[in-house]
């Protein structure tokens, strides 16, 4: 199909993704071609797949037959004007280590794309590291979401779920599930926001002053609007590692599962973070001890414990079993930790995108709160929601289903979702504008006007 994007508003742009529908929708694609078709409306595809967009963004790397047209950027572009009409799939949010295997599997296929520097140290690194970093994350829908959404179930599909209700476990009032967050010194208890005048407007600079009164500019010329809203926050780290520390014991102490729940696919900046913060304290033993091995290996707890044990491989039997018995150690002091695989070893701290707030939280309440150990079985859950942002929406889903039982598919109603996302607004915005301090110190908006 052709690749040029004209003037004519009877054509359809279908995306092609690499998410966990992909199948139905290459399916789906000819189905929509012959009703179009007929109706004398074309649909042409453009990649937005992970794999597309890292060959578009690194096409000097590659031979000239290899690159392909940076159709993100066209689509970003196609959005802004009346005769867009873009059917968006759903596409992978990749993490970090999504990000590095699908760079992975490229090269192996040919494609000469250089590594991910996890400790740039040449200005070439660092561009390439800012490159990628670019790809990470929900890097799609802030091009492409030039309007605001709207979202609802239609009543089919509302009628059809009513009628062919899904299983829900069973609640009781003695059920020790449970959503635990910190409710201070984190982003909704610090969040400060003001609307800005027209003498505030400009182009603003974000610093950051250290204790020893260096200044270091994090960001500048962001363009701010009149009557602009801007909401700033943070989170306190030492708040955050004890009130992770003391989740941990007291899971341990209800002897329940210690799951943690963030999106770190979306929040690309800030929840790998939280997530490293989780492991190191879980694993804090571990980490302490072999921290200059570690080191040098190159792991990072905001990776996960997947990379740990893939960095760990190649290194001698008796120096890895070593690692390996401080791992089993702490699982012997420490609460069970929920499973996202059990027959293969996968914990909730192996891989920062593998469990998704949005999709862990509801699935574990039409289990009665429980997700899995060990042994396959389901237990009740502790869920460790660090932002009091959103975790009071799903303790008060547990707390109803303590009081109340299970919701029933056939008599609850639904919630439609209407999301501001148009010209990169609420999260979407804050992907560039989120940063991890070094030290101690102070961070500014500085204004146009000073």
């Amino acid at each position: 199909m052709s690749n040029e994007t004209t003037n004519d508003s009877s054509k359809i742009i279908y995306t092609k993704v690499d998410e966990a529908p992909a199948l139905a929708t290459y399916s789906f694609l000819p189905i929509v071609s012959a009703f179009t078709w007929a109706a004398g409306v074309r649909v042409e595809t453009r990649d937005i797949s992970l794999a597309g967009r890292i060959l578009a963004r690194f096409a000097d790397y590659l031979k000239p037959e290899q690159r392909i047209p940076d159709d993100l950027a066209e689509l970003g572009e196609l959005v802004t004007r009346p005769e867009a009409n873009i059917i968006k799939l759903p596409n992978i949010s990749a993490s970090l280590p999504q990000l590095k295997a699908a760079v992975k599997e490229l090269q192996g296929k040919g494609y000469a794309l250089p590594d991910y520097p996890d400790d740039p140290k040449t200005d070439q690194e660092r561009e390439i590291r800012a490159n990628y970093d670019r790809i990470k994350g929900s890097a799609v829908n802030p091009v492409i979401r030039e309007g605001n959404s709207d979202r609802r179930a239609p009543l089919s599909v509302k009628n059809y779920a009513r009628k062919n209700p899904h299983s829900m476990g069973k609640w009781t009032p003695d059920s020790k599930a449970h959503v635990s967050t910190m409710g201070r010194y984190d982003f909704c208890s610090n969040e400060k926001s003001m609307t800005l005048s027209a003498a505030q407007a400009g182009e603003a600079r974000i610093e950051f002053t250290a204790a020893d009164g260096s200044v270091t500019v994090l960001k500048d010329k962001v363009k701010l609007l009149e009557g602009e809203v801007i909401d700033t926050s943070h989170m306190d780290v030492a708040a955050l590692r004890r009130f992770i520390a003391e989740q941990i014991e007291d899971a341990r102490r209800q002897d329940v599962l210690f799951s943690v729940h963030l999106k770190a696919t979306m929040m690309k900046v800030s929840d790998p973070i939280l997530f490293g913060h989780f492991v190191s304290v879980f694993y804090a033993d571990v980490f302490e001890k072999h921290a200059t091995l570690f080191a040098g290996l190159g792991i990072h707890p905001n990776n996960g414990m997947g990379d740990l044990y893939a960095r760990i491989a190649g290194l001698p039997e008796a120096q890895r079993k070593e690692i390996e018995a401080d791992i089993e150690a702490v699982y012997a002091k420490r609460p069970e930790l929920a499973m996202v695989n059990s027959d293969k070893g996968i914990t909730n701290l192996h891989v920062p995108s593998d469990v998704i707030i949005d999709a862990s939280m509801p699935a574990a309440i039409r289990i009665s709160g429980c997700m899995w150990d060990r042994e396959g079985k389901k237990k009740e859950a502790k869920f460790v929601i660090p932002d009091s942002s959103y975790a009071p929406v799903y303790r008060a889903a547990i707390e109803f289903c303590k009081q109340n039982g299970a919701f029933d598919p056939r008599t609850m109603g639904s919630v439609q979702n209407v999301g501001l996302m148009a010209q990169q607004a609420e999260e979407y915005g804050s992907h560039d504008k989120t940063f991890e301090m070094p030290s101690a110190g102070r961070v500014c908006v500085v204004l146009a006007s000073g």
